[in-house]
């Protein structure tokens, strides 16, 4: 049985192929520039040629791409995009049509002229990803499913906070299943806020597997149980540091304890320590977070965690996780190394929640992942 896994982050897309008939740690991996970092760069090279270009496609992730769409127009070349793919600048068409963008329709996109760049917009590319594996011999066409994780900040209404919606969104799936596996879904059921998600699902037309979408930051904290010392501390925080999101999770034998979540650009290493051992003694308030430009935090259980760094109660994972290293840090957290490569912990997480969504699969996924690396007691049976 083969799962193909692929969690899309700003700088890279890391992309793991689980086979159950060969330990995990042989199992194929990839780790590539992240589509916005490799449209930024398409879109760069058509400011220096000097030509008009067309966003079309689907929503996807933002950042490098729009910094790319912005400097195209500073420049004074055309912008010209479809609906879809424009959102990935701003949800608020109007603020589009004022940066200087043109928004046209699909029939009006194919009469443009020849000169014009056609951009497309997309997080997940399989057909790409099916190309490369089969260079090397490698054969995608027998997938038993495809997992795929993405930041979603989600639609938020007009009058409302993107900030605050996001991070409702996170407490109504904490309070629906209390486990990490509850930001995962299966294409068709995919909440109709989640609009990135619904991207991704929608580029994965040609895709003869069912389908998971996930949201990266809990996909990666799942991930990170996976290594046997973190699997056998019953108690922990693991903060997951990405380049523009830090997500902390503390977990314990009923699920989910506290959670919070920031802008990893807006706070500096002991801001950070600081909020991680709030979390851990319950008193972090969510005020504290949000009026300081994160998206907020809660506390579902308030007796406090006692903290023993040599026991490895936190830990840390994500691309930025450097910041905890240098010994600056005054906690000295863990790093985290499931099945030893930190960087495709996101996979890990998502091949456990695929075992929750898919049970047939379920044996098989479990009977990889149950030894953590060697030793432990399997995730799923302390959070």
């Amino acid at each position: 049985m083969k799962i193909l896994t692929v969690d899309i982050g700003t700088g890279t897309q890391d992309i793991f192929l689980y086979d159950s008939q060969i330990d995990i740690e042989n199992g194929f991996k990839l780790i590539l520039p992240s589509p916005t970092m490799m449209i930024r760069k398409r879109i760069q090279e058509a400011t220096r040629s000097q030509v008009p270009i067309l966003l079309g496609g689907l929503l996807m992730g933002g950042g490098p791409n729009v910094w790319a769409v912005k400097d195209h127009l500073k420049a004074g070349y055309p912008v010209y995009a479809t609906a879809d793919a424009v959102r990935t600048v701003d949800d608020n068409l109007e603020s589009v049509a004022e940066m200087g963008i043109t928004l046209i329709s699909e029939d009006e996109a194919k009469a443009l002229p020849a000169s014009v760049q056609c951009i497309e917009f997309r997080d997940f590319d399989f057909p790409a990803i099916t190309e490369t594996f089969a260079r090397f011999g490698v054969s995608l066409d027998d997938l038993a499913a495809v997992a795929v994780a993405v930041f979603d900040h989600g639609d938020a209404p007009a009058n409302i906070s993107d900030r605050q919606f996001r991070f409702d969104y996170l407490d109504e799936r904490i309070r629906e299943k209390n486990a990490l596996s509850s930001f995962a879904f299966m294409a068709d059921d995919i909440p109709s806020i989640m609009t990135r998600l619904q991207a991704v699902a929608n580029s994965a037309k040609d895709v003869d597997a069912p389908l998971i979408a996930m949201d990266t930051a809990p996909a990666a904290v799942l991930g990170a149980t996976f290594d046997p010392i973190v699997a056998s501390r019953k108690q922990k925080v693991i903060a997951n540091i990405g380049n523009f999101h830090t997500l902390a999770f503390r977990l314990g034998t009923e699920g989910i304890e506290g959670v919070f979540e920031h802008h990893t650009g807006e706070i500096t290493l002991p801001k950070l320590e600081k909020y991680i051992c709030a979390l851990a003694d319950g008193t972090l308030k969510h005020e504290t977070i949000f009026n300081d430009k994160g998206h907020g935090a809660l506390i579902y259980e308030s007796e406090p965690m006692m903290l023993n760094s040599r026991d490895f109660d936190i830990v840390v994972t994500g691309p930025r996780r450097s910041m905890f290293s240098g010994g600056a840090s005054t906690l000295r957290p863990y790093f985290s190394v499931p099945f030893g490569d930190m960087m495709i912990a996101g996979c890990f997480g998502m091949l456990s929640a695929t075992s929750d969504l898919l049970p047939k699969l379920s044996e098989e996924i479990r009977e990889s992942l149950k030894g953590a690396g060697g030793a432990g007691t399997p995730p799923w049976e302390i959070i």
